[in-house]
């Protein structure tokens, strides 16, 4: 399948062009022919979803509508949305597609998922995330479900911190981070196009990413005095306590943990299972090593006893406008929000997007970690034109600028004119 890329046109205008020449996204009724024997594709992304999840999935939707199929076809996050936006205007469409948060807006507006206020009450109503259920609708109608919810915290195994006490503020994480590093080992994985990781230093600092003026242009807040110390205190970190590559992503965040490479990593809750997976995983972790006595704290704030506000991570989920078979779709989409399988995320560490379901997280320290984490977590603007911010990679190159030693506040001025012309384009 050929992935789309787009300079800078705004991918919403490319989106909204693509919908209106396939007919848009008025109803389900034109879609909605449910054959018998029909395959449902779902498209999950990463590893995040455990395979009990999936295995239940697949065995209750295919014992419910007795013929027809469903298949999982696992994704990946790097490109996503210009996967998508390919994926979704085709006439191969997937039925049901996870997207992330910050990313539903993009699609939801141009008209590529169908509305779903005709099954709100059967995905869980007043009990669903509030935050994501305002992510994933549009003009005042439901198009994308909450999914589930996480935040980044900071692992460590205790053999290599040792007796190095956990820091209690941003700035001591910052030098116990630079104190740590050696040449083998990095005091913190930051490899430089991790930006969810650098945002909560611009919030902590009073920056932000972008804001709405009175007459509705938006104002990117990076180069402000609160988002240039942020960054410089991110640079201090790529340059001073990193050996990550200056140009890498945060994907596969196990690897260099379970090879000795860093002392902290910071990363979503439920890594803590790659980490820990058997030898004999597909994906093997290292849990008679550094998975053997690892442990988790929320990344802290700028003033002691307080949590960093953190990027909000989690995920969206939807059926798609142009599937052969919406209805069935659907029932896919009730099964992935009910509560058995919501409770099964629960169990497995992921914040469901049940509210009522939280009683069924784990009592461990990573968890309640997360949860303290997410309880002090941030979004990023909510404009559909967002989506075309992360599909350009305009905040990723700017951090590889800054790995590799730039000046902090050229490089912020620049990224705030290049957002500002996205969303304001």
């Amino acid at each position: 399948m050929k992935i789309l890329r787009f300079g800078a046109v705004a991918l919403t205008s490319a989106l909204a062009l693509a919908a209106c020449s396939s007919g848009g996204a008025t109803s389900s009724d034109g879609a909605s022919g449910d054959a018998e024997g029909a395959e449902i594709r779902v498209w999950l992304v990463g590893t995040d979803t455990p395979d009990v999840a999936r295995e239940y999935l697949t065995s209750t939707f295919e014992e419910e509508n007795p013929g027809s199929t469903l298949t999982i076809e696992e994704q990946s996050w790097t490109g996503l949305v210009d996967k998508l936006t390919t994926a979704l205007s085709s006439s191969d469409s997937p039925d049901v597609v996870e997207v992330g948060n910050t990313q539903a807006a993009t699609f939801t507006s141009a008209g590529y998922f169908a509305p779903l206020d005709d099954i709100a009450e059967d995905l869980g109503g007043d009990d669903l995330l509030p935050g994501f259920v305002k992510a994933g609708t549009w003009e005042d109608t439901l198009y994308a479900a909450p999914y589930y919810a996480g935040s980044r915290i900071v692992f460590y195994s205790g053999q290599v911190l040792g007796s190095t006490p956990v820091p209690t503020t941003l700035a001591e994480y910052v030098q116990t981070a630079k104190s740590l590093r050696t040449a083998d080992r990095s005091g913190l994985w930051f490899p430089g196009q991790d930006w969810y990781n650098a945002l909560p230093f611009v919030w902590e600092n009073g920056g932000f990413i972008a804001e709405p003026d009175d007459d509705g242009t938006w104002e990117a807040g990076f180069s402000s005095p609160g988002g240039v110390k942020g960054l410089q205190q991110v640079q201090d970190l790529m340059v001073n306590a990193s050996n990550a590559p200056k140009d890498g992503d945060e994907a596969e965040l196990q690897v260099p943990f379970c090879a000795g490479q860093t002392t902290f990593l910071s990363a979503p809750n439920w890594i803590r299972w790659s980490i820990q997976a058997p030898a004999d995983a597909e994906a093997p972790g290292c849990p008679d090593t550094f998975g053997a006595d690892l442990h988790a704290f929320p990344l802290p704030g700028a003033t002691a006893g307080q949590t960093a506000k953190v990027f909000a991570g989690g995920s969206n989920v939807a059926v798609a406008t142009k599937s052969a078979n919406v209805d069935l779709a659907k029932k896919a989409l009730t099964i992935l929000l009910s509560e058995e399988y919501q409770t099964i995320l629960a169990e497995n560490s992921m914040i469901p997007a049940r509210k009522s379901l939280a009683s069924a997280l784990p009592q461990d320290e990573f968890t309640q970690a997360s949860a303290a984490a997410a309880a002090n977590a941030e979004l990023t603007p909510a404009t559909p034109r967002w989506g075309d911010v992360e599909a350009q990679k305009v905040i990723q190159d700017a951090l590889v600028q800054i790995a590799q030693g730039g000046d902090v506040p050229t490089i912020a001025a620049e990224l705030d004119a290049q957002i500002e012309s996205i969303l304001n384009g």
